[in-house]
């Protein structure tokens, strides 16, 4: 399923990915900006009408769990990456990746063999 967030839903799905889930209060201290406990409510109460999360009543609170996984908006996000700035070259995309200063020697050398596993899979 490609599934399409807005930077602010990305924001928000990225701190319940990474916690598993979590009420407003508890994604509030982990964003990285200035936004308001109602901005992340309303936000979050979108995302469950669009089938994002879901909420459970935790005392007072709503405690928001994913419903989507991260590799379905990545699926997406790189897709839409990959048509728009780099016109459909996954070549291009990688070398921009890997040409990046702060990629190390043993990171290289993960994709490296990543890539030739590829093409052994692929009979190359």
């Amino acid at each position: 399923m490609a599934v399409r967030l807005t930077r602010r839903e990305l924001d928000l799905m990225s701190v319940l990915w990474h916690r598993g889930s979590g009420t407003v209060t508890e994604v509030l201290s982990e964003m990285d900006d200035d936004i308001s406990y109602s901005t992340v409510m309303t936000l979050m109460r979108v995302m469950e009408t669009k089938g994002l999360v879901r909420h459970e009543q935790e005392g007072k609170a709503f405690r928001f769990i994913p419903l989507v996984e991260a590799n379905d908006v990545g699926e997406s996000a790189l897709g839409r990456i990959l048509d728009k700035i780099f016109h459909g070259s996954r070549e291009l995309l990688v070398h921009r990746l890997v040409d990046q200063e702060d990629v190390s020697a043993e990171e290289i050398r993960r994709i490296q063999d990543h890539l030739e596993k590829r093409l052994e899979e692929m009979g190359e």
